[in-house]
């Protein structure tokens, strides 16, 4: 490596960590206790952990997030990806996951923000013909680590500033959300934007799959149907959605109403029997296993240790990454 690529190497680092830096101290100043926040820009959420934790259940939607202090780790279909200040998370669709803190402490907590993607804006960015030309890659799952660099930095850090400038959000926040896109599209992780945004191709197809199963986890559903529902046979839905969200249509659905009958029974006060028929459950025993399987314990069980951890930390509900399944839809 030549002495000139080391100094550009040197300040691009040096260029990212003030970057970083700011941010933090915004997200700090902005999220006085652990937890998940609102921002008033749209789509522009804030959290701050204060200690490591085990994996959490959540679903992640379309969005990047990104550690500005600290470290995560986001566990997909078994895999761990681990994100920190040098790597950020993008995903395409939206994914059920698992959620991790690998480092934080209360004098230095693990501080980042996730801000959703907007489809369209990507589809309108590719559309245009001004992105460099993209060989076609193999889908896969549609979760990612990219370099953090200072090109998709400086706007993130432009938008966390806004919110010490309310008055220019409504006009500059439109014009920065659009340029964060456009840099994701020329990061490393710009082919699983496009193959979810290409509405010609098999991802955007699974995209669609994934808005009516959220839209209607209830429903008893029939894969060969829902395939045809996005103009596919079913043995290419089937591959793809799996590829895509690392678990088969009918477990993603399962996923959905058991969270959606835990998100009941938390926030609405649901007995366990009635959130199960509430999601699509015809039995409650069943329910009670799978839920026991996906959450470790029974649902009376996992209700009240999230109702003590809440009264712990001043405060109820899903995390910033996560959500019940009526909750959550694509914009």
């Amino acid at each position: 490596m030549s002495p000139r690529q080391n100094t550009e190497d040197a300040d691009a680092s040096a260029r990212c960590r003030a970057l970083q830096s700011a941010m933090a101290r915004i997200i700090g100043a902005r999220t006085p206790a652990p937890g998940d926040h609102e921002t008033p820009v749209a789509n522009l959420s804030f959290f701050r952990r204060e200690a490591p934790a085990p994996p959490t259940v959540c679903m992640v939607e379309p969005s990047i997030v990104l550690v500005a202090q600290g470290a995560k780790r986001m566990w997909v279909g078994g895999h761990a990806y681990p994100y920190d200040t040098s790597r950020f998370l993008v995903t395409s669709l939206d994914m059920p996951a698992n959620s991790e803190v690998m480092t934080a402490s209360p004098r230095q907590p693990c501080l980042g923000l996730m801000l959703k993607l907007d489809v369209r804006v990507l589809a309108e960015l590719i559309a245009q013909g001004s992105l460099p030309p993209q060989r076609e890659r193999p889908l896969g799952i549609s979760v990612g680590l990219g370099d953090a660099t200072p090109a998709l930095l400086a706007p993130l850090a432009r938008l966390v500033e806004l919110l010490d400038e309310p008055e220019a959000i409504p006009v500059l926040a439109p014009m920065i959300h659009r340029e964060i896109h456009y840099r994701l599209l020329m990061s490393d992780q710009a082919a699983k934007l496009r193959q979810i945004a290409s509405v010609d191709g098999q991802g955007h197809r699974i995209a669609r799959a994934i808005d009516w199963l959220r839209l209607n986890y209830a429903t008893a559903v029939r894969i060969d149907e829902l395939a045809a529902r996005v103009q596919m046979s079913a043995p290419t839905f089937h591959h793809h959605f799996r590829q895509l969200t690392a678990m088969s249509p009918l477990q993603y659905q399962k996923w959905l109403r058991l969270n959606e009958a835990r998100r009941l029974m938390l926030n609405e006060h649901f007995d366990a029997a009635s959130a199960a028929f509430e999601v699509g459950y015809e039995s409650p025993s069943q329910f009670s296993r799978e839920y026991s399987r996906l959450f470790g314990a029974p649902p009376r069980r996992d209700i009240e240790v999230m109702r003590t951890a809440a009264r712990a930390n001043g405060h109820a509900g899903a995390g910033a990454e996560g959500g019940g399944a009526a909750e959550a839809r694509r914009a």
